[in-house]
Formats: C-alpha cells, structure tokens, sequence
C-alpha cells in the first residue's frame, strides 16, 4: 500500500538533507565530474531541478517534459551555473513540487510520466525521492549509499526487482540480503537459477547501476548482467 503522505515527508527530509550537504559547496566543487558519467555535479544538481518541475506538470496534467531534447538541454543549460543560482533553483523547485504534491487531490488516478509511462499518483512522491536520494548518492560528497534509511533501500530494491521481472536478457535470479530478506527478479532469459548475496546497499547499487557487483556473492553462475534503466 502506498502511503504519499509518508512519502512526502520524506521527501522533505532527503531534500534537506541534500539542501545542507550542497550548501558547502563552491563553484569549483560543482564543476567537477560527478560520480555519472559525462554528468559534472552542476549536471546532477540541474537535472534534480529540472525533474522537480517536471513532476509538477505530472501532478497537474502536462507533459513531463516538451520532448527528449528539451529536458537534455535544459540541464546542459542550467549545470554550469554558479552555486547561488544553482542551490536557489534547487530550493525553489524542490519547494514548488512539495506544494503541488501537498494539495488536495485524487491519489489513486493514473498519471503519464516521460516516455508515456504510466503510473499512479500516489507513487509520485517516492518516484522523487529516488531522484533525491540517489542522486545524493552521485554527487560524491560523502553520502552514500550505506547512509541510505533502510526502509528507503527495501522499497527501491522491491521496485527494481519488479522492473526487472520477467525481462528477456535477464536470468531467473534471487536476490538475498545478508539478513535474511529476500528478492526474485529476472526469469525471462534462458539460465539460472541464480542466488544473488551481499548487503541491501550493495544489492541496491548493483540492482539500480551504481556498483559493479564486485561485493556481492553469486551461487549458480555468474552476476546476471542488467539492462540500463
């Protein structure tokens, strides 16, 4: 069951906590590579203002985005900008989507994301906290993603494996954290079983690209290779 309220706040709390973590940046910091490839920090601060802004047209029944190339260009725009333009753009976008999220309004209608994807309202607000915190993660500021709040880690790591269930390059695989909890995902391609183990974070940073997997254990061959998301 998807609780946006709860969502909401903690949207809240991971904006301030990227908020506070920005704030001690400079202008040079901002410009260095980011931990995305071809993305600087200004790059992964831009495109979190951007799709802050791109969510509220969600949440009120525009576009996402004009088109592909919009979206691409507006964050090749806005990455170079100095850290005072850059940290009130990411405040005030960050304040706008919570106001639009925080109106009165039907939770359970269906909403179109990029690509026409399509999804339920009441899953925007998680949908912007991944964006928040695993960018977080990207910047490369000391935030990673063993910092991650736990409950945060397990539903990601649910969403993934339901992402990837059922995909065709995708061998049937179990995904087990060293404390018990447990995941399948996969099944689409020819293979497997295989078992999957290590660390929620590092299951979650393999799962979502962030990590190559090297921590983790596999039993019945070998770490199942994942398509982009």
């Amino acid at each position: 069951m998807i609780d946006h309220a709860h969502d909401l706040d903690a949207v809240r709390e991971a904006t301030d906590r990227l908020l506070s973590a920005t704030e001690k940046l400079d202008d040079a910091t901002l410009a260095q590579p980011s931990r995305l490839p071809g993305w600087s920090r200004g790059h992964v601060v831009a495109h979190l203002s951007r799709n802050a802004d791109a969510l509220v047209n969600v949440l009120q029944g525009r576009p996402m985005y004009a088109d592909s190339e919009t979206r691409d260009r507006d964050i090749e725009r806005d990455a170079p900008r100095p850290k005072a333009e850059q940290l009130a753009d990411l405040a005030g976008s960050a304040a706008r989507f919570l106001d639009a999220a925080s109106a009165p309004a039907d939770w359970s209608r269906t909403v179109t994301m990029r690509n026409g994807v399509t999804d339920s309202a009441s899953r925007i607000p998680f949908r912007r906290r991944v964006e928040v915190e695993l960018h977080h993660v990207d910047l490369g500021i000391g935030y990673e993603l063993e910092d991650l709040p736990e409950e945060f880690v397990d539903r990601e790591i649910d969403f993934l494996a339901e992402r990837f269930g059922q995909h065709p390059e995708v061998v049937s695989t179990g995904v087990a954290a060293d404390d018990g909890r447990f995941w399948t995902t996969g099944g689409g391609a020819e293979g497997g079983p295989v078992v999957v183990r290590g660390t929620a974070p590092e299951l979650l940073g393999w799962l979502c690209g962030r990590r190559d997997g090297s921590a983790l254990t596999v039993e019945g061959g070998p770490l199942p290779v994942l398509p982009p998301l």
